[in-house]
């Protein structure tokens, strides 16, 4: 948006002069330095810390991990020996198939020599174990120990190793010592095992992977919480420099900011020597003006003719004008608008401009023929109910004579076929009729919950018969996720029946109709899903498949699916149809498990 020109502009940049020499002189260079000074120190201790306890807690896991994959291996062990064939053997292959654990390096078991008796790779055993170790220490106690072990393929092993006690009591049961060894006596001896370290090594990858990510995300955020402390500081005295400067640019403000950008409306400020003082962006869409060719040009020759009457047209009586007027723009082109103009006075009431605000009807002149287009229809709609009405009643009597006639020359096989032909004709015309009417009223329908199990199942009986006079087999599944469902149980049954109506008519030399009943978690509801074998429909026919009269059947009236295209509008659902010439038809309908009721 173009900022205010001419003695506006003059009054802005004036204020501006007065006061950036020592807008930013205001703020004292200390105030910079004591930000850091105080805060650096704060952030860089919390950052620290941070990382400290991090790292704390990854070496916490990771050794919890290793201890409780130890006790689980000592613990599958115990039951091994219960076995009557235990041996060393079993042993290593336990620790193989527990080293085939994600993240697991390595699972050793030496004895007091250092030398490997067990090893999930099998050409280390009986190796010694060649790492710096104090076995001394290790075998002394019970508890887990951990260190950090650098390979020579450059990766880190997290390894946690404490004495190996297959067959001892470490963990504070000695007193229950008798118990066990009456309960376990095949396998369990009253002796000490033999010293034994087991070790299990851990991959740091991932832990360091994920302890680097939170590293580098704390050191981000503390330095975002530092810059924005810094500025917050900062701003506090820029805000109050800015204090002062406000009353001095707040006449330019309530222009340029307050009044143009947030309007949204065409808006033009004039000055009083009628020049172009401001100029939208919503006025340049509008009369196809340029805000930065027309900026201190005189109004008279830019402005349209019709604005710039609106504008002759102020005095000091008549100081407000509305209207609504046909403009003419730049390209030719005449436009509706609401105009309001008005004269610009200051605080002692003195003259200094005009305002001209106008809005574009273009758009409400269109609502309000959409609006009387809808009432036309709604007329012809009540109007066309009113015809049907009156037609079925010369029809009863059309069907009384035709049946009368038959009953009467029911030797005479012409006149017999006449009035069967009249019969169908006056029933197809009442089928018209009575489609005609529920089409052209609103749908009004009553929400129960309702089984989905027994509305598939009892439509579906509905046209058992019929199926297997065509040799059509019927496949449904119905999802066991779905239950109920919030809907107008009589109405959906009708949709279902037109529906099942029309693939049995598309399938003249049998087929299979298919009905699939799922849960749609992204829209919170269900799809019913109706396939058929049958002809399918053209592409050209598929775009005019929900228009009433449309119609491919040679006795069909073209008011079936449009009547279930509103039914389910009415339940806010959604119904759409793919299919292929002479590959079938697959219908989808997508109801809401739960709603409101919506009664018209």
């Amino acid at each position: 948006m173009l900022k205010s020109v001419n003695y506006f502009e003059l009054i802005m940049k004036n204020a501006k002069k007065t006061k950036e020499k020592r807008f930013w002189t205001d703020v004292p260079p200390w105030i910079f330095i004591g930000a850091l000074v105080v805060l650096f120190p704060i952030f860089a201790f919390m950052t620290l810390e941070n990382i400290r306890r991090q790292k704390e807690n990854s070496i916490c896991l990771l050794l919890e991990k290793g201890a409780a994959l130890i006790r689980s291996f000592e613990a599958g062990t115990r039951m091994g020996m219960m076995e009557k064939h235990w041996s060393i053997l079993q042993l290593r292959k336990l620790l193989a198939e527990t080293a085939q654990q994600p993240d697991i390096v390595y699972i050793i078991v030496i004895d007091k020599d250092k030398t490997i008796i067990a090893h999930n790779d099998f050409s280390q055993i009986k190796k010694t174990y060649e790492e710096e170790l104090d076995i001394k220490k290790a075998l002394s106690s019970y508890d887990e120990k951990w260190r950090m072990v650098s390979k020579s393929d450059g990766r880190t092993i997290f390894e946690v190793f404490r004495r190996f006690t297959p067959t001892g009591f470490p963990f504070g049961i000695r007193s229950n010592r008798m118990v066990c060894q009456k309960r376990f006596k095949p396998c369990i001896s009253s002796k000490s095992s033999p010293p034994r370290v087991i070790f299990v090594g851990l991959d740091m990858s991932s832990v360091e992977e994920a302890r680097s990510e939170d590293v580098r995300n704390t050191v981000i955020m503390a330095s975002v919480l530092f810059l924005a402390g810094c500025a917050g500081i900062i701003l506090l005295f820029l805000f109050q420099s800015y204090r002062s400067t406000k009353t001095s640019l707040s006449r330019v403000k309530a222009f340029s900011d307050n009044l143009v950008e947030n309007m949204p409306i065409g808006l033009v400020a004039i000055d009083s020597m009628t020049n172009i003082a401001s100029f939208n962006h919503v006025a340049e869409h509008i009369l196809n003006l340029s805000a930065r060719e027309v900026a201190g040009e005189n109004a008279r020759k830019i402005l349209p003719l019709d604005l710039w009457k609106q504008i002759e047209c102020l005095s000091n009586e008549k100081n407000i004008i509305e209207k609504e007027i046909n403009c003419s723009v730049g390209d030719g082109k005449n436009i509706p608008l609401l105009v309001s103009a008005t004269l610009l006075k200051d605080e002692s009431n003195k003259f200094f401009g005009y305002i001209l605000l106008f809005k574009d009807l273009v758009e409400i002149h269109s609502l309000r023929k959409e609006i009387a287009r809808s009432q036309r229809l709604v007329s012809m709609g009540m109007l066309a109910a009113g015809v049907a009405h009156e037609i079925r009643n010369p029809l009863s009597s059309i069907k009384g004579f035709a049946t009368y006639f038959k009953e009467r020359y029911h030797d005479i096989p012409d006149d017999q076929q006449i009035a069967n032909i009249m019969t169908q004709e006056v029933d197809r015309l009442n089928r018209v009729v009575g489609q005609l009417l529920e089409f052209t009223k609103p749908v009004a329908i009553l929400k129960k919950s309702f089984d989905v199990r027994s509305l598939i199942e009892n439509s579906l009986k509905l046209i058992e018969i019929q199926a297997r006079d065509k040799n059509i087999k019927i496949q449904s599944t119905v999802f066991p996720e779905v239950k109920e469902i919030f809907i107008d149980s009589d109405k959906i049954s009708q949709v279902l029946l037109n529906l099942y109506l029309n693939a049995i008519e598309s399938m003249e030399q049998g087929g299979i109709l298919s009905v699939k009943v799922l849960k749609k978690m992204r829209e919170n509801g269900i799809d019913i899903s109706i396939s058929d074998t049958g002809i399918g429909i053209t592409e050209e026919e598929l775009g005019h498949i929900f228009d009433p009269y449309f119609t491919t059947k040679a006795s069909g009236t073209g008011l079936g699916l449009a009547i279930a295209h509103n039914i389910i509008d009415a339940h806010d659902g959604e119904i759409k149809i793919k299919s292929r010439y002479r590959h079938g038809t697959t219908v989808s309908i997508v109801l809401p498990e739960k709603g409101k009721t919506k009664d018209i």
